[in-house]
This record gives C-alpha cells, sequence and structure tokens, in this order.
C-alpha cells in the first residue's frame, strides 16, 4: 500500500461516517462512462479520450461539458448544448449492459457497518439508472437523505462543496445539529479529482486504485493511502479498525 502516515491527533479521532465515491468505487462502472463520453462528444463535434475522461472523472456533467467547449470552442456550451450533449451521453450508457458492482464493495461496506460506521454517497454523476440501482444492489446501506449527487451541488469535484454537504448529511443522519468535523470521516475514491475534492474539505482520503491512472496520479492528488482495488480495502479494513 502506497500513501502516507496517519498522525497522533488524528488516531484518536473516532470516525463516525465513511463518504463513498459511486463510479469506480461501488460500481465498476467507469469503462462504460469512458466509452459512452467518447461517443457523445464525437456526436456533437467534440474530441475526448477515454484518458481524459478518468482524468475528469467526479465533475458534473455540465462541468465536464463546458471544460471541453471551451478547450474547443473556445466558449462554454449553452444551456441547451449541455442538456443535449448530456442526453446523448446518459443514453448511449443506458443501452449498454448493466456495470456490475465492484468486487469487494459488498465486504467494504459489510465492514463498515459491522465497526458500526455511517455510510454516504458523494457522487459527480448524475446517471439516474445507477443511483436508482444502489438500493437493489446495496440493500440497507444507503437512502436519498445519505446521498450527494450532481442534483444537490453548484461546484462538482474537485471543489470540495460535495464532500462538504457529505459531512452535513452524515451529521443530520446521526441526529445532530451540525455537520461532522472532517476529521470523523473517511473518503473512498478512485479518481483524482475526487481525491482533491475530499482533501480540500479537509478529510482524510482511502484511494483505490480500480481504474488505468498510475498510483502517482492519485498521490500527486493528495491521497492519504492507495491500494488496488475495494477487495485489498476490505482486507485492510479488518486489520485497521477505524
Amino acid at each position: 500500500m502506497s500513501g502516507s502516515h496517519t498522525t497522533k491527533k488524528e488516531k484518536n479521532t473516532p470516525l463516525r461516517a465513511v463518504l463513498f465515491d459511486m463510479d469506480g468505487v461501488l460500481y465498476d462502472s467507469m469503462p462504460l462512462h469512458a466509452e459512452a463520453w467518447v461517443q457523445a462528444m464525437h456526436r456533437h463535434g467534440l474530441s475526448m479520450t477515454e484518458e481524459q475522461v478518468y482524468m475528469n472523472e467526479g465533475r458534473t456533467g455540465e462541468g465536464t461539458i463546458d471544460l471541453f467547449t471551451l478547450k474547443q470552442w473556445g466558449r462554454e456550451a449553452t444551456e441547451e448544448e449541455v442538456e443535449s450533449i448530456y442526453r446523448t451521453k446518459s443514453d448511449i450508457f443506458n443501452e449498454m449492459d448493466e456495470p456490475p458492482a465492484m468486487k469487494g464493495a459488498d465486504e467494504v461496506l459489510a465492514e463498515v457497518k459491522g465497526q458500526g460506521l455511517l455510510p454516504v454517497i458523494v457522487t459527480g454523476s448524475g446517471q439516474r439508472s445507477l443511483l436508482e440501482r444502489l438500493d437493489r444492489t446495496y440493500p440497507g446501506y444507503f437512502c436519498r437523505e445519505r446521498m450527494v449527487t450532481a442534483y444537490d451541488v453548484t461546484r462538482g469535484k474537485p471543489n470540495p462543496e460535495p464532500y462538504l454537504k457529505g459531512l452535513g448529511k452524515a451529521g443530520a443522519a446521526l441526529g445532530r445539529a451540525h455537520a461532522l468535523k472532517p476529521e470523523e470521516a473517511l473518503v473512498v475514491e478512485n479518481a483524482p479529482l475526487g481525491v482533491q475534492a475530499g482533501k480540500a474539505a479537509g478529510i482524510r482520503v482511502m484511494a483505490v486504485n480500480t481504474g488505468p491512472l498510475p498510483d502517482s496520479v492519485l498521490l500527486e492528488a493528495g491521497a492519504d493511502w492507495v491500494l488496488p482495488d475495494m477487495s485489498a480495502l476490505a482486507e485492510w479494513l479488518k486489520n485497521n479498525k477505524l
């Protein structure tokens, strides 16, 4: 495992919640997202590679589209263009086979629950087909009140807003009048922008490198630890009580 050490202060702060990204963490969906984005952008006269999809994973759909139209068209997309491009991307994605649950994710969630921690979703996705599958795939772990999605934020990852809202939803779910403190949570991410967002919110980040990017990209983004996959995280959690 790659990563930094944990300070004494952090060790003495009990965790209350684990904030999970969705794509590439709970679902093995990123290869399908990459293909859908590349095809959709091409149909609308824009160029995008699969590597660029992974590097920009975690942005809202609107943020991703604006980034590429600004570079290639010299302007941000109009509201109508954003809606059209993202609808094309969603239609392509929904025509594909359903992405499988990420191997090892169920073990991770069981260990988190067994340690008395609250699982929360923090995703940049607005892909309703996946969001609606969560309770079927992982029954009893997530509900809408413990989810932050593209529909809940104005600034997506790498901005800290999604994870700050995650702390707020975790605090509310635990009956608090205020958000959890950053040191009371752990982020599980697979993308560099997501890592940056978690760190910008002041939260420790466990990166699981389930995609094609080298570990160094996640470490440079600020990950405290990097593991190769969710099965490795499940094993790590069994040996490191949070």
